[in-house]
């Protein structure tokens, strides 16, 4: 799929694709109810750990954002949304985050040996 081009004013003028009157009428209680239907607990304090900054991974793993992108078979531009906080990573991606952060050798080179395939 091809990537659109917008210009600046054109992004500026777009809205979200976002009910944002259902987000407003969202309540504690329902936050609350569907973290519940996730299995998370509320109330559970959230670790530093469970925070995955891939900018913080990249520069623990002495990699420019090039590089880091290439070794995890993403495009630059995106590494760099997800560092800036434009975008939110996906699930697939927070769980590789997860991977890299915990064991980079053996992430890295696993994503090493799908380049080579």
């Amino acid at each position: 799929m091809a990537k659109q081009r917008m210009t600046l004013e054109a992004i500026a003028g777009s809205r979200p694709d976002i009910d944002l009157a259902k987000v407003d009428a969202t309540t504690e209680d329902d936050i609350r109810r569907h973290m519940s239907e996730e299995g998370y607990d509320y109330d559970e304090p959230v670790d530093a750990e469970d925070i995955i900054s891939p900018a913080a991974i990249r520069k623990r793993l002495g990699m420019t954002q090039r590089q880091f992108a290439a070794a995890i078979h993403v495009p630059v531009a995106t590494l760099q949304n997800w560092e800036q906080g434009r975008t939110l990573m996906d699930p697939s991606a927070r769980a590789l985050m997860t991977i890299l952060a915990r064991e980079p050798e053996a992430a890295l080179r696993a994503l090493s040996a799908l380049r080579a395939a």
